[in-house]
């Protein structure tokens, strides 16, 4: 199984970026830990500020994976064009948040991607990630 996390702009900052929401982890180093975790599974990592970026590399990966992990971060509540890109590929996408977007700014309860994804994993910390292998490792399974 072939899995790839997808993260968009500040996520980069993990570990440093307000902590009190985010956590004092590193994506990489949580990395370690969810690899570890699940060593039969092929778990990439791709991260960047760019959208277009973020749309190259679903494109790239959308049809040959088993799974795509999103975090879009500030992209969830404005990109139309991650919301059709999602559309357009086969692979299910799944939405992640660390923190409960419910519980934050009004702006950050609605989501353009939401509809595009199988589900939405939210406010869980960094666990959001292993919740949504987990989602993944299900579908996988039904389609054995």
């Amino acid at each position: 199984m072939k899995i790839i996390i997808i993260n968009g702009p500040n996520l980069n900052l993990l570990g440093k970026r307000e902590p009190n929401i985010y956590g004092s982890l590193s994506m990489e180093e949580y990395l370690l830990k969810l690899r570890a975790m699940y060593s039969d599974i092929d778990i990439e990592y791709y991260q960047s500020n760019v959208e277009g970026k973020l749309i190259d590399k679903l494109q790239e990966v959308g049809y040959t994976y088993n799974g795509i992990i999103l975090n879009a971060g500030a992209y969830t509540h404005t990109s139309i064009a991650l919301q059709d890109c999602i559309r357009a590929i086969t692979v299910p996408v799944v939405e992640v948040h660390i923190s409960n977007v419910k519980n934050r700014e009004e702006y950050r309860h609605h989501s353009m991607i939401a509809p595009a994804c199988i589900g939405t994993i939210q406010g869980f910390g960094m666990n959001s990630y292993r919740l949504a292998v987990e989602a993944l490792k299900g579908i996988d399974k039904t389609s054995e």
